[in-house]
């Protein structure tokens, strides 16, 4: 079991990129298999902040692999745009060292023109969307008119492509009261961008299956979290993409046995609309804002911040079938005198152990707290068990009891070194030599 599955179990931003930095000091290849520059990920290294956005996180470090699968929906600029900016800060990004799947879906500028076209209409109802187009991509991908990134080696095959996908586009935006776009223009887009992108070209399938031949070990990185999954998530109020472990077979081409890791914060946030149980619009939600510093990396909006909810983050364990949590941004709860969990909800008289699917009764859900003293000890940095506050260690052991995994690591600041190893065992077999 080399490989390693790494999602997050709640509306993402539960700290994924610095524990995929931290694990692949001992992995060969990092796999981006879904999402799009939607995501961010932000990395702490010797006070150096790095922020990425569709590259995996495995590109700070020296002699890895990073891949993006086919399940991402790629925005060409971006990327290059973010390659751009870690060669200013001596990160080296070359074809050796980054590998992107020639069935990647490409975003492209009419992608976010509806993307904003739909929210403005959608009005008081609007999804929060972050507006990159990755969206209509994935619409156009299922539509089967999407241009990919191995369309534009050949001029035949990208003029057919733009043909069809602007007959598809300009329709809609003809019946807005939208320019039209003009085949010549996204000829003009695409070629801007094609030499700089095609050079890291790979069949990613063939390149993952080599590197397991090879008995190398690889990390799947997942975007957003759990209960944004197009299919499990608080719906309509999701991403595009499903985000459960499931997708990271689909989106890179590699049918493997892996041992899937799950992030959740010590409290929970989202950024957006949609449900969320457990949010405080209160006091206790303005000082978790203030003191997590919650503001989404890439759509810089404020997130909406809450007590730690253990029924989505027992039913994401499940979903994904995960066999340990890391728990991070414990030092966040630090000053609070108490500290509560959500263990079930209520609506209209009737108890739920699970999140129900139905939008109405998801806005609705009156989270059931169980209350626990607070540790009001500083605990940002620290580095070892023994350090811990005993309210902390009974926080996280109830933690596990509610959503039935252990808590392997914990997480005490957004620096790489600040992680503490806790001493559980996973099937009696200690938790790093059955990761590595």
């Amino acid at each position: 079991m080399n490989n390693i599955i790494v999602i997050g179990l709640q509306w993402g931003d539960e700290g994924k990129g610095k524990i995929v930095d931290y694990l692949s000091e001992k992995v060969d290849a990092v796999v981006r298999f879904q999402g799009g520059n939607n995501a961010g990920h932000t990395i702490v290294v010797d006070d150096q902040v790095y922020k990425l956005n569709l590259l995996p996180s495995a590109v700070l470090r020296p002699n890895k692999i990073s891949i993006i699968g086919n399940g991402v929906a790629l925005d060409p600029h971006a990327l290059i745009s973010e390659i751009e900016l870690l060669r200013v800060k001596r990160i080296d990004i070359n074809p050796n060292n980054l590998a992107i799947s020639e069935s990647c879906p490409l975003i492209l500028s009419v992608h976010k023109d509806k993307e904003r076209l739909f929210e403005d209409l959608n009005g008081n109802h609007k999804i929060g969307t972050t507006n990159k187009g990755i969206g209509p991509c994935y619409e156009d991908k299922v539509g089967r008119r999407a241009i990919r990134l191995c369309d534009l080696e050949s001029e035949d095959e990208l003029n057919q492509r733009i043909e069809t996908l602007l007959n598809y586009h300009n329709a809609i935006r003809k019946g807005l009261g939208s320019k039209l776009v003009k085949k010549e223009e996204m000829i003009k887009e695409l070629q801007k961008i094609s030499k700089k992108i095609l050079p890291y070209k790979k069949s990613v399938w063939k390149v993952l299956n080599n590197l397991v031949t090879e008995n190398k070990k690889i990390i799947f990185e997942g975007a957003q979290g759990t209960f944004l999954d197009i299919d499990h998530g608080t719906y309509p109020f999701v991403t595009s993409s499903n985000t459960i472990a499931a997708q990271a077979i689909t989106g890179s081409g590699l049918s493997s046995r892996a041992n899937v890791i799950g992030i959740a914060k010590a409290y929970t946030t989202r950024v957006g609309n949609g449900p969320f149980p457990t949010e405080q619009k209160n006091e206790i939600g303005d000082s978790l804002f203030t003191a997590g510093k919650e503001v989404g990396t890439v759509s810089n909006r404020r997130r909406r911040c809450g007590w730690f909810d253990a029924v989505l983050v027992r039913q994401a364990v499940k979903l994904s079938g995960v066999s340990c949590i890391i728990l991070t941004k414990l030092d966040i709860l630090d000053s609070f005198d108490n500290i509560k969990i959500c263990t079930r909800y209520q609506y209209n008289h009737e108890e739920y152990d699970h999140l129900p699917a139905s939008h109405v009764i998801q806005k609705e859900l009156e989270p059931i707290y169980e209350e626990f003293p607070g540790w009001k000890e500083d605990t940002q940095g620290k580095r070892y068990t023994e350090d811990l506050p005993a309210n902390l260690i009974k926080y996280v052991e109830r933690i596990e009891q509610l959503i039935g995994v252990p808590v392997n690591l914990i997480s005490t600041s957004p620096k790489r070194e600040d992680i503490i190893t806790l001493k559980r065992t996973i099937n009696e077999v200690p938790f790093n030599e059955q990761i590595y």
